[in-house]
């Protein structure tokens, strides 16, 4: 009997990039083609790319000349480039890289599947494979990535906001929101597969439903409430699954929301809202609407709705015209807000963007200082958070298991982004809930601890 053609994939890119990578894996694994974690010894590597920065860019890049030379020395037959550079580059990465079998743009991934099950075969396909974006239809079955302890949910794909920094409705294309019974259904099919926790992430959470007259807390109040049935439970399903919101844009936020984190056992209390940054200046030439006094009452009415609510963010350093005042004001914004949690990019100038020809650009090595001190306020406000917890008990969910120990994250904490909780001294399943007594924090912000007493 013929062996199936072995396939790996490498993954880059961010959550919204890693569903694409589980879709293709599983049209792959539809296809007859057997699936690799290791990609050595394998027939094909197909490489989902990430574009969003220069930085991103050169990764994927790279990644793509490292394959090309392990193609031409014997040890991969094929090649396969797909996702956001595709999509943003088109049929110029298919003339700048001849050596690359096959190209696929942004899809349901199907035809992907199928060229390069023919190709494996030895038949002749199209090397660019060219499709319509996904829109409201629920996506297909996906192979997590994730382990069982939690999986990302998407519940719309591209983004109608005009931020003169940012490429992605360029890659995405505009807003399209998932419908409803689709994603509740998606929902009830991890969950039953045993996850525990799902992320809710778009390129912009805050707008689905708005396009039909509709709201984010529609949703979340429906998967919030999901009827779990004895059949659901009996294969495996956690009837304490929680609702994690990521990627939320802060204007026009649906208030809703806040009270279902507020009121729902199942809706966590955390919110993951992207900023950007607090000058008004920069945010009036980075195009996001508001100003830097929406963004304080935006934050302060969140935390004043929902009670001890964790917030994380995104903030952007050095775009142009940022003047040593306006970075110094996002410094103390960090202190002021006390943001622990959050990522801190240096501004990197995008083709095709409105930002990408603007005056006043701030010297790479003086953006990188200033990346740095605010780095560093996020590190001293993160430091004094976590102290707080050590002594007192903590909830984890168990992402990992080693020789001595499991590794976790608590409802303060987005997995894979922020801070992990680490047990000694026990061995757990993934997805496992249990109690554990802080003891210390160490370099990293983590918190390490012990079983609690009363667990033991």
């Amino acid at each position: 009997m013929t062996q199936p053609s072995a396939v790996s994939l490498v993954h880059l890119g961010c959550a919204r990039n890693l569903i694409d990578s589980e879709l293709m894996l599983a049209r792959f694994a539809e296809a007859g083609l057997a699936i690799s974690g290791d990609d050595r010894g394998v027939d094909a590597v197909v490489l989902n790319t990430c574009s969003f920065i220069g930085p991103a860019r050169e990764e994927s890049e790279s990644a793509m000349r490292d394959l090309i030379a392990r193609k031409e020395s014997g040890e991969i037959r094929a090649v396969v480039v797909a996702g956001c550079m595709v999509q943003r580059y088109a049929r110029d990465l298919e003339k700048r890289f001849p050596e690359i079998d096959l190209f696929s743009e942004i899809s349901d991934y199907s035809a992907l599947a199928t060229s390069l099950g023919t190709l494996l075969e030895g038949g002749e396909v199209d090397r660019y494979i060219a499709s319509e974006r996904p829109g409201e239809e629920r996506e297909g079955s996906r192979l997590l990535a994730t382990p069982r302890s939690y999986a990302y949910l998407r519940i719309s794909h591209g983004c109608d906001h005009t931020c003169s920094f940012c490429a992605i409705p360029g890659i995405r294309g505009p807003h399209r929101s998932k419908g409803i019974e689709g994603v509740v259904a998606e929902a009830r099919d991890l969950i039953r597969g045993g996850v525990s926790e799902l992320m809710l992430v778009a390129e912009d959470s805050t707008a689905w439903g708005r396009e039909h007259g509709d709201d984010l807390s529609s949703l979340v109040r429906a998967l919030a409430d999901i009827n779990l049935t004895n059949e659901d439970l009996d294969a495996g399903a956690d009837p304490d699954f929680g609702l994690r919101l990521m990627y939320a844009y802060p204007n026009k936020f649906p208030g809703g929301v806040l009270d279902l984190m507020r009121e729902h056992p199942r809706v966590l209390p955390y919110l993951d809202i992207p900023v950007q940054h607090i000058a008004s200046g920069v945010l009036k030439s980075m195009r996001r609407a508001g100003n830097g006094d929406v963004v304080r009452r935006t934050l302060d009415h969140v935390r004043e709705a929902v009670p001890g609510v964790t917030l994380r963010s995104t903030l952007l350093v050095g775009f142009p015209g940022e003047t040593e005042k306006d970075a110094a004001d996002l410094v103390d914004f960090v202190h002021d807000y006390e943001l622990g949690r959050m990522g801190v990019f240096t501004y990197s100038p995008e083709e095709g963007t409105t930002g990408y020809d603007l005056p006043n650009r701030v010297p790479a090595a003086e953006a990188e200082r200033r990346r740095r001190a605010v780095l560093e306020a996020r590190d001293a406000v993160l430091a004094k958070d976590q102290a707080r917890y050590v002594g007192k008990d903590v909830e984890v969910l168990v992402d990992e298991i080693h020789e001595t120990r499991v590794v976790g994250h608590t409802v303060r904490d987005a997995p894979e982004v922020d801070p992990f909780a680490i047990i000694e001294g026990v061995q757990v399943a993934v997805g496992s809930r249990l109690p554990m007594r802080v003891s210390e924090v160490d370099d990293e912000f983590n918190l390490i601890g012990t079983l609690s007493e009363h667990q033991a």
